[in-house]
């Protein structure tokens, strides 16, 4: 029970950094393990900083609707 309460208390926190927009890091690393092993992992900072760059754009533009 209180592990089906947890793993529900986690999807209900992933899902909501998801609709603000802050990356999950733990994702990728397990992504970039199984997936690209020969690849470097970022780390953190660099990972938060590139998804930032990605979602509001490098150059000092903002990529969004509004």
């Amino acid at each position: 029970m209180i592990r089906k309460l947890t793993q529900t208390l986690q999807l209900i926190a992933q899902s909501f950094r998801l609709m603000v927009g802050v990356p999950e890091y733990s994702t990728y690393v397990k992504h970039m393990q199984s997936m690209h092993p020969d690849r470097p992992i970022m780390s953190y900072e660099a990972f938060f900083r590139e998804r930032q760059e990605m979602r509001y754009g490098g150059n000092g533009k903002v990529s969004r609707c509004c």
